[in-house]
């Protein structure tokens, strides 16, 4: 007779089993090191993972690590996630400025300048915070924090650094007849098309697509890491794709490029620093859990990262020696992200007491 543990946990249910069936229960392969801290003259902390450089075509131009693994895209797939908004006429419809798009594909900080236009834009679609399925979280910005702390206020979910993409959601699904209560549903007619979209996009296979829920409620997808960096190729030289697909494509990198403030935020965010270099020349989205993508426009590249771990730290590094690496802006351009290199690593009295290494 079969044992059974009875301290393992149960099976997910519902849309997480497709993702649990196909997730090689989670393992990671076995991935390089790909940046390494040290203190002093030992190494102390290690963070392996994969990247990818691939072209438009689907072309694999460089790598470390297995690209082939699937990873959960989680935010960085705001930029795809859009496209229908746009195609089928709803971003028109409802009047969405470049601000407005800017913010449909944004991880915002919740600074006023976020929360304003969201709010802003619920109103048009005759809507409020009430009919945002995202969940309240703290604003990242410590400023908005400490404001909503000083009136005594708690976080609504116009503070998810998902509301944006939540109304660009619902425009979609309004100019769609699908009720409002159903728009994060997968089986919906709006979050049919977004999944098209990634498909498209990506250039995945239908089975090689799974899905699970994201922190903000909505459907995340999981796919190998060479097709988000080829959806990245594709979004930011959308020259090979249809008309309508390729003018959608334009106005969202246009969006972000005029708008980095609002992709993200003002203070210490490095998807805000990387869409004002070059002059607009590259297009950055990170996501959850390690993930990074940026898209060269004019130059025919994606690249894509995951840091095994999750750590923040780890892509932060290794996303601006990458983008020096294959001439995706001069050292010049891209000085300003020299704060995020990680060396050296200070302790907080101001004394050098390591650094970080990008492993090659």
């Amino acid at each position: 007779m079969e044992q059974v543990n009875e301290s393992s946990p149960a099976a997910p249910a519902g849309p997480l089993a497709e993702a649990a069936a196909t997730s090689g229960n989670g393992a990671y392969a076995d991935n390089p090191p790909l940046v390494r801290l040290w203190r002093g003259d030992r190494v102390e902390c290690v963070h392996r993972g994969a990247w990818v450089l691939a072209d438009s075509a689907g072309n694999i131009v460089a790598s470390a690590g297995d690209h082939a693994h699937p990873i959960y895209a989680r935010s960085s797939v705001k930029s795809l996630q859009a496209l229908p908004l746009i195609e089928t006429g709803a971003a028109s419809r409802f009047g969405f400025s470049d601000p407005e798009l800017a913010l449909a594909v944004a991880s915002h900080s919740a600074e006023a300048c976020h929360t304003d236009a969201v709010e802003a834009l619920l109103g048009r679609l005759e809507l409020s915070v009430d009919d945002l399925l995202c969940g309240a979280h703290p604003p990242t910005d410590p400023q908005a924090r400490a404001l909503l702390a000083s009136r005594a206020l708690e976080p609504t979910a116009l503070h998810n650094n998902c509301s944006g993409k939540h109304t660009g959601f619902l425009a979609l699904a309004l100019h769609l007849g699908v009720a409002p209560a159903d728009y994060l549903d997968p089986m919906s007619e709006s979050q049919r098309r977004v999944r098209a979209a990634v498909l498209e996009m990506s250039g995945v296979g239908e089975d090689d697509l799974g899905m699970a829920l994201d922190g903000c409620n909505a459907p995340t997808w999981r796919l190998p890491l060479h097709g988000l960096a080829t959806a990245f190729a594709r979004v930011a030289n959308p020259e090979g794709l249809s008309a309508e697909r390729r003018d959608a494509c334009e106005r969202i990198t246009n969006s972000v490029a005029a708008n980095p403030v609002l992709i993200a935020g003002t203070r210490r965010r490095i998807c805000t620093d990387i869409a004002r270099l070059a002059g607009g020349r590259l297009f950055p989205k990170g996501g959850a859990e390690g993930v990074y993508a940026v898209g060269l426009r004019g130059g025919d590249l994606g690249l894509a990262l995951k840091i095994d771990d999750g750590s923040t730290r780890g892509v932060n590094a290794l996303i601006r020696d990458l983008l020096r690496r294959f001439d995706f802006a001069t050292e010049e351009e891209l000085a300003p992200l020299d704060s995020w290199s990680g060396s050296p690593l200070q302790n907080w009295a101001g004394v050098d007491v390591g650094r970080t290494e990008i492993v090659e």
